[in-house]
């Protein structure tokens, strides 16, 4: 349930999905420890969001456009995009209560 973005799919997936519903991105990279560590919670907030959101992933490696793009200075960083627009964001291990309540007043 988890989908993976990339530079090429960013604009449909992302941008215009989030004027749909809200898009949780994760800015991560494969040799990163905290982003591992956010792996399974995005997988499960995923899964408890269901069609509410879309949870999604993308390695800053392989995308340094986007990355670039918007801002991304440290690893993992997770955006909230609603209406195009990016609606909230932390950097950091995160808990999953957290990016529920963040994503929930987006609904």
């Amino acid at each position: 349930m988890v989908k993976i973005f990339n530079d090429d799919t960013f604009e449909k997936e992302v941008i215009e999905k989030s004027k749909e519903k809200p898009v949780l991105v994760d800015f991560y990279a494969d040799w990163c420890a905290p982003c591992q560590m956010m792996a399974p919670i995005i997988q499960a907030l995923a899964e408890e969001m269901g069609e509410k959101a879309v949870c999604g992933k993308l390695n800053v490696d392989e995308s340094r456009e986007m990355a670039a793009k918007f801002g991304v200075m440290s690893i993992p960083t997770l955006k909230i995009f609603k209406d195009g627009q990016i609606v909230e964001d932390v950097v950091g291990v995160q808990s999953m209560d957290n990016l529920k309540a963040m994503l929930e007043k987006h609904i």
